[in-house]
């Protein structure tokens, strides 16, 4: 079932990458390859075959006809196999080993995300899966093989990399995602951040309206619940405040207004902040850095 547009753009904006670092990896025979555990990774196949655990009972398998463009998914190839072109997303809670079978290069991207993100586990299942992804997306197929180096001792980084290579780890995960969403690979009824459909409802009018006053009052309205009802049921399944959540979505908002150029003031006042000040203490407490500074060095960026 395809996801609509709508929902998929708040999963893709509820995303707040901290950290994207990329590695090449020349993956011989016999050398196997173990992901980190405990921690979300990327893979792509930028050369040669590997075998692994995560495609074999999971993700989603596409095939792409080149004369219609026209993508369908298919059962058809060797689960445990990923080729060229292939790729997928890992959350890390299962230990992975991936083997070459004639020998494979791989970009092998590293994720971080900012602790006042919803876990990843609430929104995608343990492995996120697509073959034909560099047919599916040639441009983010593009912007992962130029990512990582094989050796970084001889590419010493320069001034802007860890904001640019963020970005494009940024670009990269959420093609991957939206490609895995909008190609009937989501399960039926995806996506639901609460499994809970008077909170799912709570959740859409906060991403809609992030800027809007809200209270717990306004809030269990919406939900059609007590507000003491309403507080201690979006603690449970959410596991934090509705006032924390709502903070969460305007500070994800925030980033995206920032990085595309919009003023302080400005994305202040569409947030719904009473001055500047406050607005800048909230998010420094988040992201670490004033807005200005996180404006500038997306200009950085940029320039680079």
């Amino acid at each position: 079932m395809a996801v609509d547009s709508d929902s998929l753009s708040k999963v893709l904006s509820s995303i707040d990458l901290r950290v994207g670092v990329g590695r090449r990896v020349a993956l011989e025979v016999g050398a196997p390859l173990r992901l980190p555990a405990d921690a979300t990774t990327l893979v792509y196949v930028l050369a040669g075959r590997v075998r692994g655990n995560p495609p074999r009972e999971s993700g989603c398998r596409l095939d792409i006809d080149e004369g219609v463009r026209r993508v369908h998914v298919t059962t058809e190839r060797d689960q445990a196999q990923l080729v060229e072109g292939d790729a997928f997303l890992t959350l890390g809670t299962t230990p992975l080993t991936l083997e070459a079978e004639t020998g494979a290069t791989l970009m092998v991207l590293e994720l971080e995300f900012a602790d006042t993100m919803p876990p990843l586990g609430s929104l995608f299942p343990e492995f996120v899966t697509i073959t034909a992804f560099g047919a599916l997306e040639p441009a983010a197929a593009a912007l992962a093989t130029n990512m990582g180096v094989l050796d970084p001792a001889v590419c010493p980084m320069k001034s802007g990399d860890p904001v640019i290579c963020r970005m494009m780890a940024a670009t990269l995960l959420l093609t991957l995602i939206r490609a895995w969403a909008a190609n009937d690979c989501a399960p039926e009824g995806w996506p639901s951040l609460s499994t809970d459909p008077f909170l799912d409802r709570v959740v859409d009018a906060i991403h809609d309206e992030p800027g809007r006053e809200w209270t717990v009052e306004s809030l269990a309205n919406v939900a059609v619940m007590s507000r003491s009802a309403f507080a201690a049921r979006f603690r449970a399944v959410l596991g934090q405040s509705p006032a924390n959540y709502v903070t969460d979505v305007r500070m994800v908002a925030a980033k995206r207004m920032l990085d595309a150029g919009r003023s302080v003031s400005e994305t202040s006042r569409e947030l719904g902040y009473a001055s500047d000040e406050g607005f800048s203490r909230a998010f420094r407490r988040n992201s670490g850095v004033t807005p200005s500074a996180w404006r500038m060095a997306h200009s950085i960026s940029v320039s680079a």
